[in-house]
């Protein structure tokens, strides 16, 4: 049986590349290296991003939303031995779906699963789902290579 791990931000970001503003992940309560995770990031009301997404009406983009189901995918394989110190490229997102607005204030559950893995080309696909109150706000499959 795999060993579960939990990370706050400074151990993810001795992980992963990614800083702020970019850094959308906060903390990790569940990593089973190389097959999955379940993180959060609260969505700060004062980011820039919601001066202009929008002024009257702000709601978190949907490229955010991606972004951070990357960043999940990439933990879960970063932290594999054969990857560790590699640089993660977003490679695609496919069978993506936006359920509901995520808004200022809320926080993500990002969950990340081991989808498919070509260990030759170390290219890997995670199935990804996005809760904000216990309800789906989106689902994807993301890829990423190491390199």
């Amino acid at each position: 049986m795999a060993e579960i791990m939990t990370l706050n931000r400074e151990q993810v970001m001795a992980i992963i590349p990614h800083r702020d503003p970019m850094l959308l992940i906060d903390t990790v309560s569940e990593l089973v290296p190389g097959q999955r995770a379940v993180a959060s990031f609260w969505v700060d009301p004062a980011r820039e991003i919601f001066k202009g997404h929008f002024p009257n009406d702000p709601v978190l983009p949907g490229v955010y939303t991606v972004e951070a189901t990357a960043q999940a995918t990439d933990l879960v394989f970063m932290t594999k031995p054969a990857y560790a110190g590699k640089i993660p490229l977003f490679l695609g997102i496919d069978q993506v779906k936006f359920r509901k607005k995520i808004l200022p204030g809320d926080t993500l559950e990002i969950h990340a699963e081991m989808l498919r893995e070509r260990e030759e080309k170390a290219i890997a696909t995670c199935r990804c789902k996005v809760y904000t109150a216990g309800e789906l706000a989106a689902e994807s499959e993301v890829t990423i290579a190491m390199r």
